[in-house]
């Protein structure tokens, strides 16, 4: 590898921008190399004791998205609010028409 990454702290080694850029930017030949050399680190400082993340890109979204999104929105809700309002309206006929049938009591 080409650069080696300075330490702040003995236990605690911290990368400055312009090594985790030199990472970065490693070349393709010197990649077994460097995930060799990460893996002994991370068996150092965390054992073998593996957390997975996921790693999302969160950014704000635009006028025209949010209007889309709450559009979407409202639409469903009126979609569902009519789905329960017919659901009901033929429960309630279903269950007057037993009533009646069989009596109310």
């Amino acid at each position: 590898m080409t650069t080696q990454p300075k330490t702040t702290e003995a236990e605690n080694p911290y990368l400055t921008r312009e090594d985790a850029l030199a990472i970065l930017n490693t070349p393709d030949d010197q990649l077994d190399e460097l995930i060799a050399r990460a893996e002994k680190l991370r068996r150092k400082y965390k054992g073998d004791n593996v957390g997975i993340h996921i790693l999302t890109n969160a950014r704000r979204p635009t006028r025209k998205q949010t209007v889309n999104n709450t559009v979407i929105v409202i639409i469903c809700c009126i979609i569902v609010g009519i789905c329960i309002w017919l659901f009901d309206a033929l429960a309630g006929a279903v269950i007057t028409a037993l009533l009646d049938l069989f009596g109310k009591g």
